[in-house]
């Protein structure tokens, strides 16, 4: 966004174009709980609102997917931040390039998109350890998502530097933000720990004032919302299409029994996992079910309106331990593309009897370039190149480090050890109680002998004489991003793995 120096009797601001002193103090958005409704600058006002995460989508591609959500009729977008994204290592930030959310934002704002933020920070999002960055492991007992003294340390260093960047943003500051989300479905997490709810509902206010609409999100289920749920922070709720939407809401009235009614993860689709079928939900089943919501005047977020992609190795897993793939394609109405497809149409229909639909033409599909036939060179085997990608040489330790300990946070590790003995005949390699996590490529002076992997494969049979090279090839295929296993370490577990049977 363009930015403009205003001088007047010795005081300097500097203040968003169109966007002056005057018009931010009169601009408010807020709850009337008597009415059942939000108010945005006093009057009534309802949002539909679809999901896009800038961490998956090019920022190239983020004003073609931003005009495309606005000509579907949407008010708003919702967005997550995950902070293992910008914080890749303690105290290093960057908010350049694919990870500038402010600018992201100065898109959405100019487009005429309100912003529901999701701040963290934890956000699921089948995103790697749900956002939450891999180095607050090195103190393995840590408790996320909890009043653990060390992990409270952590966030409120990263909330001071976030929160602070999006508080010229929120909405009666002259920006798009109407409300922030605290946490992610906390009412799914075994811990309970109201004490941290209110320890980040100090720290959001603390940083973005009290004028500020902070929220949770829960699922619709009243086990879900006696922990997820606490006073001060509005109380909303997520369900699929096809299910009661009546009873889903009365969930909801159970934690607030006045205020609007609030669908903050609508499913347009589902996620996948590697091995299994692309998901697929029916158009139809969610165009009746948005619908049904739009005509009860509730405010409801698509998830997603564009899923996007996994770049690198972001993507998030799931227990029993299934990883998800690099497309979060998600069936949304944007294709992971940004292409157009009938459901975006469908669902267009639907807002367009709610909602005033933007006049003027759809950006278009965006087009695609044939590459024709591409030829795979190889330059070598892992062994063969280990100098190459790994130019500080080998690490030695008694026993294997966890991908923690070596700051090796994505990717691969390659352990090493010699065979102690003659193993001529096939001798049988363990890992039992899941001790690789979460693939392990073995060979044996380069020869392969087989794969282990979490919940799948625990046994092979190697052969080697004794100071032969024993190789495990360790891959991190995404760490558990919902529930009680977050705290996912990547290692080779030596009370756990390998094992000789003489």
């Amino acid at each position: 966004m363009l930015r403009f120096l205003l001088r007047a009797a010795g005081l300097v601001a500097l203040l968003p174009v169109g966007l002056g002193a005057a018009t931010a103090s009169q601009r408010s958005f807020g709850i009337n709980y008597d009415k059942d409704y939000f108010l945005k600058d006093g009057k009534p006002f309802r949002y539909i609102s679809g999901s896009i995460h800038y961490s998956r989508v090019p920022r190239y591609y983020w004003k073609d997917r931003l005009l495309k959500m606005k000509m579907a009729g949407l008010d708003a977008i919702q967005t997550y931040v995950p902070w293992n994204y910008h914080e890749f290592k303690p105290g290093v930030y960057n908010f350049s390039g694919d990870r500038d959310i402010e600018y992201f934002l100065q898109l959405a704002n100019e487009i005429g998109l309100l912003v529901i933020l999701r701040a963290g920070p934890y956000i699921c999002a089948e995103w790697d350890m749900g956002g939450l960055p891999a180095w607050l492991l090195e103190k393995e007992s840590i408790v996320l998502r909890s009043s653990d003294l060390d992990y409270l340390s952590a966030v409120e260093r990263w909330m001071g530097v976030l929160l602070p960047k999006m508080k010229p943003y929120l909405y009666q500051n002259g920006g798009p933000v109407i409300m922030v989300q605290v946490e992610n479905e906390y009412g799914s997490y075994f811990a309970c720990d109201y004490d941290y709810l209110r320890y980040l509902q100090k720290l959001f206010h603390h940083h973005l004032g009290d004028e500020v609409v902070l929220f949770t999100t829960d699922g619709a289920s009243k086990h879900y919302l006696r922990c997820g749920a606490l006073q001060g922070l509005y109380a909303t709720v997520d369900f699929a299409p096809g299910g009661n939407v009546t009873a889903a809401f009365l969930t909801q009235r159970g934690s607030e029994p006045r205020g609007p009614l609030v669908n903050s993860e609508f499913y347009t689709g589902w996620l996948d996992h590697w091995g299994h079928p692309h998901s697929v939900v029916p158009t139809n089943t969610i165009a009746k079910t948005l619908d049904e919501i739009l005509a009860r005047g509730a405010n409801v977020n698509m998830y997603m309106f564009i899923g996007g992609t996994n770049f690198a190795y972001w993507n998030g897993a799931n227990m029993p331990y299934a990883s998800q793939p690099t497309s979060y394609d998600y069936d949304a109405p944007l294709s992971e593309a940004g292409d157009l497809t009938d459901k975006y149409f469908a669902l267009r229909e639907v807002i367009g009897r709610y909602n005033h639909l933007p006049e003027g033409p759809i950006p278009p599909t965006t087009p695609k370039y044939a590459y024709g036939r591409v030829t795979m060179e190889k330059l070598g085997t892992v062994a063969e190149l280990l100098d190459d990608l790994s130019p500080s040489g080998p690490i030695r330790s008694t026993y294997p480090l966890t991908f923690v300990q070596l700051q090796q946070y994505f990717g691969f590790v390659l352990y090493r050890t010699t065979f102690p003995k003659n193993c001529s005949e096939p001798t049988p390699l363990f890992s039992p109680l899941n001790g690789v996590h979460d693939r392990a490529y073995v060979s044996v002076d380069g020869v392969p002998q087989g794969v282990l992997e979490r919940g799948k494969s625990n046994m092979i049979n190697i052969t080697g004489k004794a100071g032969a090279n024993l190789d495990v090839l360790v891959e991190n295929m995404g760490r558990v991003n919902y529930g009680r296993y977050n705290n996912d370490f990547k290692l080779l577990n030596h009370e756990r793995t390998l094992p000789f049977i003489p």
